[in-house]
Formats: structure tokens, C-alpha cells, sequence
């Protein structure tokens, strides 16, 4: 059964944290090394179908990380420079971004947590998060994902009142 929206979906912890923020559903694999410029989030390689796009403060939904291991070093750059993801879900385990997560963590003292979300899950997540909100929570035995649903709109005041 599909959770609804606002309801958690369980994910595997990668790398431990809780971040939240709307949403980037990259279409393609992302290497930081020459894909994201860390001094301001924006992706910079322009072959990816987001390239132009902010990372910055955003939860990635990204189906994996893709190549050098120099990745690890601009996500940890991008924590210290403040301009990286608030979180990020992966479709598959990427040892690089896990790596560049927990050296931030431990230098910088702030986590980005990442998490793997697979299958359908990935795929449905995927398919809904665009502009919308993501909260993960991440702790070392259980993760979960969830869409933040919008907010209703304001109720109008009674009537005769301003």
C-alpha cells in the first residue's frame, strides 16, 4: 500500500540526521565533482537535466550519486560553505555522498542526512515530490520520508470583520 502524503515512508539510513525543505527531484544521476559548485549550490554541469537548479537548502530526490570519489569533498565544502542539501534521498546506496556526509558531520558538526529509499517507493516519492516539501528523519536503526502537505489556505475572516 502507497502512503499517502504526509505519511512517513520507511527509508534505510545512510548517513543519520533530520533535514527538511522542499523538494529537487534530480531526472539523473549528480556528481558533485564538476556538477555542483559549492560555493553556491547551483549545478553546474551542463549536461544534467537540472543544471542551472540549486541544491542549496533543498531535500535531493536523486536516483544516485554518479562518479569520482572527489564528490565526497565538494558535498562537504558545500555543508561548510552552507549551501548544501538539507537532505538527500537516494534510489541506491552511493558510498561517495555517505562519505562526504559524515566527514562534513564530523568536521563541521552538521549533518546532511542521506537515506535510500528503494523500488517503488523511490518511484512514488519521486513522482510526487516535485514542489512540494520533504521532512527526513534519519536515525542508525530506522529513516523515514515524508511530503509535508500544504498548508490550507487561511479561512476568511467572519463576516463584518477585517
Amino acid at each position: 500500500m502507497t502512503p499517502r502524503s504526509g505519511e512517513p515512508r520507511s527509508a534505510w539510513t545512510l548517513v543519520a540526521g533530520a533535514g527538511a525543505g522542499p523538494a529537487l527531484r534530480l531526472d539523473e544521476p549528480l556528481s558533485f565533482w564538476g556538477g555542483v559548485d559549492p560555493s553556491s549550490g547551483a549545478i553546474i554541469d551542463g549536461r544534467h537535466p537540472q543544471a542551472g537548479s540549486s541544491v542549496a537548502g533543498r531535500v535531493l530526490v536523486v536516483p544516485s550519486g554518479r562518479g569520482s570519489s572527489s564528490s565526497s569533498s565538494v558535498l562537504a565544502e558545500a555543508v561548510r560553505a552552507g549551501t548544501a542539501p538539507a537532505a538527500i534521498v537516494l534510489c541506491e546506496p552511493d558510498p561517495i555522498l555517505v562519505v562526504g556526509a559524515m566527514v562534513a558531520a564530523g568536521l563541521y558538526g552538521t549533518s546532511v542526512p542521506v537515506v535510500v529509499l528503494a523500488g517503488d517507493d523511490y518511484r512514488e516519492l519521486a513522482a510526487e515530490a516535485e514542489d512540494r516539501w520533504l521532512e527526513v528523519r534519519a536515525d542508525p536503526n530506522e529513516a523515514t520520508v515524508r511530503v509535508i502537505p500544504p498548508e490550507p489556505p487561511a479561512a476568511p475572516p467572519p463576516p463584518g470583520r477585517t
